[in-house]
């Protein structure tokens, strides 16, 4: 059951995510209500975006993007009944790690540190896919 404490922590952090989205997205929606038809494309609505909101956008991408492995290999060490120290611990640090790539990405948005912390992150969940694997053998 461990293991799925780190991953409602990913949950978690895609839903204030969300919510961050849907609040920064609330305003220009009021401005221009009934008519929004510009915006029904949203790389035609990006670029006309303030700095602040495209960063939140473009986390709110990344946050669907290689967690959703995340969940999957969290899922599946849970059914399979392989949830050990080793794998909590993993799972706490990619969730760690994305929550540290999030700030930074709506904040501050250094790259170099991104891509850093976003290394961090891919290590851990490699690590408890590898893991996994190596039950196999």
């Amino acid at each position: 059951m461990d293991i799925l404490y780190p991953m409602f922590g990913m949950i978690a952090l895609s839903g204030l995510v969300v919510a961050m989205l849907a609040v920064s997205r609330l305003g220009p929606i009021i401005k221009f209500w009934g008519n929004l038809q510009f915006a029904q494309h949203s790389e035609d609505l990006r670029p006309q975006l303030p700095r602040q909101l495209r960063l939140i956008t473009e986390n709110y991408n990344h946050i669907f993007e290689q967690p959703t492995l995340f969940y999957a290999t969290c899922a599946y060490i849970f059914m399979s009944g392989h949830s050990d120290a080793g794998q909590v611990s993993l799972a706490w640090g990619y969730v760690a790690a994305r929550c540290l790539h999030s700030v930074i990405q709506v904040t501050v948005n250094n790259v170099t540190l991104r891509a850093a912390i976003f290394l961090i992150a891919s290590v851990c969940l490699l690590a408890m896919i590898v893991r996994e694997a190596m039950l196999f053998l």
